[in-house]
C-alpha cells in the first residue's frame, strides 16, 4: 500500500486558520491575509494610538476597558461600533479640538491585524519551523492581545460606549466601560506625550549647541 505524504503546510495556512477562529468563536468579519485581518465597524470599532500614552490609560482606568491589543508602538483599544464617528465631535466636546494628538479611530471598512487567538489555533508549530511571513507572537513588532476578548461571550457588552447597558453597568458594579471615560484619558496621555517628546528633543538641541559653541 502506498504511503500518502501530506503537502507541505502553507504560510497562509496559520493565517487562514487565526480567521476561522474569530469567525467561529467570536463571529468577527475576517479578511484571510496574509497577514489576518479583523473587519472593523460592523461588531466594534478601534481606538488607536501610540503604547506609551496607551499604557497611561489602562493606568488611569485600570479594568474599564474592552479588549486591548498591542501592535508595534501602537495600542488599540476595542470600542462599541459607531464610536468613530463620534470622535471628533466627543473631543471638542472634551476640549481637545484643533489640538494636534496622535489619536484616530478605525470604523466601517477599516481592518485591524488580527492578534494571535488567546488559544492558538491548529497544530503547534516546533520552534524554528514557524512559515515564512508570517509573525508570530514573539516577532518583534507582532500584533498581540493585552486584554483579549473571550471566546464564548458577547464580547460587544464590554465594549466602552457613549451609552453602557443596565446590564453591563449592573455587572461591571458602577465601573462601565464608558467612551467619554476612555477618549478622555487617552486625549490627556496623548497629549502629555507629544509634550515630554517636545521637551526631551528642545533639551537635546540644547545640549548639541552647548557641545558646538564648546
Amino acid at each position: 500500500m502506498a504511503l500518502t505524504v501530506p503537502p507541505p503546510r502553507s504560510p497562509l495556512d496559520g493565517d487562514h486558520a487565526t480567521a476561522r477562529w474569530y469567525e467561529r468563536e467570536l463571529g468577527w468579519t475576517t479578511v484571510p491575509g496574509p497577514p489576518a485581518q479583523l473587519v472593523t465597524g460592523l461588531r466594534f470599532d478601534v481606538l488607536e494610538l501610540p503604547a506609551t500614552a496607551g499604557r497611561g490609560v489602562l493606568r488611569r482606568l485600570g479594568r474599564a476597558t474592552g479588549p486591548v491589543a498591542l501592535m508595534g508602538r501602537r495600542m488599540r483599544l476595542l470600542v462599541a461600533a459607531g464610536s468613530a464617528e463620534e470622535l471628533p465631535g466627543l473631543l471638542d466636546w472634551l476640549e481637545w479640538g484643533g489640538i494636534s494628538l496622535d489619536l484616530g479611530m478605525l470604523g466601517a471598512d477599516g481592518r485591524m491585524t488580527a492578534p494571535e487567538p488567546p488559544v492558538r489555533p491548529g497544530p503547534p508549530v516546533p520552534p524554528g519551523r514557524r512559515p515564512a511571513g508570517r509573525s508570530g507572537p514573539g516577532a518583534p513588532g507582532a500584533a498581540v492581545w493585552l486584554r483579549a476578548p473571550e471566546p464564548g461571550r458577547e464580547v460587544e457588552s464590554s465594549l466602552p460606549a457613549l451609552r453602557p447597558s443596565l446590564r453591563v453597568r449592573a455587572a461591571a458594579e458602577g465601573e462601565a466601560p464608558c467612551l467619554v471615560r476612555l477618549v478622555a484619558a487617552a486625549a490627556a496621555e496623548c497629549h502629555r506625550e507629544r509634550l515630554l517628546s517636545a521637551a526631551g528633543g528642545a533639551a537635546r538641541q540644547r545640549a548639541v549647541q552647548r557641545f558646538a559653541s564648546s
